[in-house]
This record gives structure tokens, sequence and C-alpha cells, in this order.
């Protein structure tokens, strides 16, 4: 089980996952793992397995293929150098929602907890 420290779980699995990539073990292409797999190795919800992958596409450390998974990659490596105007507001866009919709989930979890909470004292 991960222990609180201050930082979303999310993230502390991403950065786990980060270094784990910078540092060879896992190599460019080489598929990550699901969000079941996390859930089970970090003991966390499968919302903040998602976030974590997701936080990790944002950086630019995995792309996702549908129904294939994520797998591992460089951020810089492999991108296209320039966007359109058009492409890059949507991004920005879609980072914004991101946020919005991290934060809803860590709500979410924070509210789960407390529920939790509850039904055991009773």
């Amino acid at each position: 089980m991960v222990e609180f420290t201050g930082q979303p779980l999310y993230l502390k699995i991403a950065d786990d996952l980060k270094r784990e990539i910078r540092s060879g073990g896992t190599a460019p292409g080489q598929k990550l793992p699901s969000e079941a797999e996390l859930m089970k190795q970090y003991d966390v919800s499968r919302t903040v397995a998602r976030q974590a992958i997701s936080r990790l596409r944002e950086d630019g450390y995995a792309i996702s293929q549908q129904g294939k998974g994520s797998f591992a990659a460089l951020p810089g490596k492999d991108r296209p150098a320039k966007h359109s105007p058009e492409f890059e507001q949507i991004t920005e866009y879609l980072s914004e929602v991101r946020q919005d919709v991290r934060r809803l989930a860590e709500r979410m979890d924070q509210l789960e907890e407390l529920v939790r909470q509850k039904a055991q004292g009773q």
C-alpha cells in the first residue's frame, strides 16, 4: 500500500513509472502496466491508476493505443516538431479539462474514503 506523503497518489505512481523509463528499466515502446496492474501493485482505485497513466501521456512518457494499452516513450522523441495553432488551442483546452477531471477525481477519492471511514466507525 502507498503511504500518504502529501503528494497525490497518481503523481507518485507516475513519478515511479517516469523514473523507470528514464533509467532504461522500461524501454521506449515497451508496454506499461495496465490500470488493473497498477491498482493491484499500488492498492489504489481505478481512477487513481487512470490519472497516473494520463499524467504520463501528458508529460510525454506514454503513448496509448485504444484496445492495446499504453507504451513507454521519452518526451520529445518520435513526435512532430510543429503543430497547427488550432491543434495547440485544442491541446491546451484538453489539458485544462484533464486538470478539472483530476481535481474532481481527487475529491471523489476523498469522499469515498470518508464514506469508508464512516462505515467502519458504525
